[in-house]
C-alpha cells in the first residue's frame, strides 16, 4: 500500500511539471533560439544530477556503459528535446503536446514488440482510445495556424520519446538508474549547446526574470527530476502501463496554455479529456481484476 501511494505521488507530480512544461518553454523561446535554449536548461538539469549521483560514482561504470549513455543521450535529449524546442515556434504549445502523447501508444505496442509486455484486448482498446483522445485534442482544438512542419517535428519528437523508454528499459538491468539519467541528460545537452552554438548566436539571447525563472524551473523540476522520476517508474512497472497515464499530460499543458498563452477550449478538447480517461482506465483494468481474484486465506 505504500508503495502504491508512492508510485501515485510520482506519477501526479511527472504529470503536473511535464504539463506545464510546454508553455514555459514556448515562453522562454521568445527569450532564446531553440537549439541554445534547449542546451542551457538540458546541461543545468545534468550538472544537477551528476552531483546527486556523485556518491554512487563507482556505478557509472563509464568505460564499459558509455555506448549505452550515448544511444539513450540521442534518444531521449537530443531528438527528444531538439525536435520538440523546434517545433513548438511553429504551433500553439497545448497541440503540440497532445501530438507528442501519442507516445503512450507507440510506447504501449514498442513495450509488447521489443519488452515481451503483454497485449490484450482491454488494453489495446485502452491505447487506441488514447490515441483517439490524443488526435481529439489536435483537431480543431486550438485557434491559429497549423504548420505540417510542426506537426512532424511532433511525431518526431513522440517516436524518439517512445525508443528511448523501450532503450532505457531493456538495459535497466546494467546501469545504475540514477547515473543513466545524469549521463544521458548531461551528452545530450553538451551535443545541443554545441550545436546551438554553431548554428545560433548567444547574442539573441536575452537574459529577463521571465527566461531565467523559466529556464532554471524546467532544468529542476521539468529534466533533472522529471527523468528521474519517469525512468524509475519505467523500471519498476509496465512501461506501457506508466505510459498510458502520461495521456493526462496534454490535459494540464492545455489548462496553463490557457491560463499563461490564452489558448482556446474547444469541444474537441473535453471529448478529448474523456477519451483519455477512458484510456487509463481500460490499460489498468486487468491490474485491478487479479487484485480482486486473488485468493483470501
Amino acid at each position: 500500500m505504500h508503495q502504491q501511494r508512492k508510485t501515485i505521488a510520482l506519477l501526479i507530480f511527472l504529470v503536473i511539471v511535464w504539463g506545464i512544461n510546454w508553455p514555459l518553454s514556448k515562453i522562454a523561446l521568445h527569450y532564446a533560439p531553440p537549439l541554445l535554449f534547449a542546451g542551457i536548461r538540458t546541461v543545468i538539469a545534468g550538472i544537477i544530477l551528476i552531483f546527486a549521483a556523485l556518491p554512487k560514482w563507482k556505478k557509472l561504470d563509464f568505460k564499459r556503459l558509455w555506448p549505452v549513455y550515448l544511444i539513450s543521450a540521442f534518444l531521449s535529449i537530443v531528438f527528444y528535446y531538439g525536435f520538440q524546442t523546434i517545433g513548438l515556434q511553429y504551433v500553439p504549445s497545448g497541440l503540440f503536446s497532445a501530438i507528442v502523447f501519442l507516445q503512450p501508444v507507440l510506447l504501449g505496442i514498442f513495450a509488447w514488440i521489443w519488452l515481451g509486455e503483454s497485449m490484450y484486448g482491454l488494453k489495446l482498446a485502452g491505447l487506441l482510445l488514447g490515441f483517439l483522445g490524443v488526435a481529439s485534442l489536435s483537431i480543431g482544438g486550438f485557434n491559429g495556424s497549423i504548420s505540417v512542419q510542426g506537426i512532424v517535428l511532433a511525431l518526431a519528437s513522440a517516436l524518439s520519446w517512445a525508443f528511448a523508454t523501450v532503450y532505457t528499459k531493456r538495459n535497466a538491468a546494467r546501469v545504475d538508474m540514477l547515473w543513466m539519467t545524469a549521463m544521458q541528460i548531461m551528452i545530450g545537452g553538451i551535443i545541443l549547446l554545441s550545436a546551438g552554438s554553431v548554428t545560433e548566436s548567444w547574442a539573441d539571447i536575452t537574459w529577463n526574470a521571465a527566461f531565467i525563472l523559466n529556464t532554471l524551473f524546467i532544468s529542476v523540476f521539468v529534466i533533472a527530476l522529471g527523468w528521474m522520476v519517469y525512468f524509475n517508474l519505467i523500471k519498476n512497472g509496465e512501461a506501457g502501463r506508466v505510459g498510458s497515464f502520461t495521456f493526462l499530460i496534454p490535459l494540464i499543458s492545455i489548462g496553463s496554455s490557457v491560463v499563461l498563452l490564452h489558448e482556446q477550449i474547444t469541444l474537441n478538447l473535453v471529448i478529448g479529456l474523456l477519451l483519455i480517461v477512458s484510456s487509463i482506465v481500460l490499460v489498468n483494468v486487468r491490474i485491478s481484476r487479479r487484485t480482486l481474484r486473488r485468493p483470501t486465506h
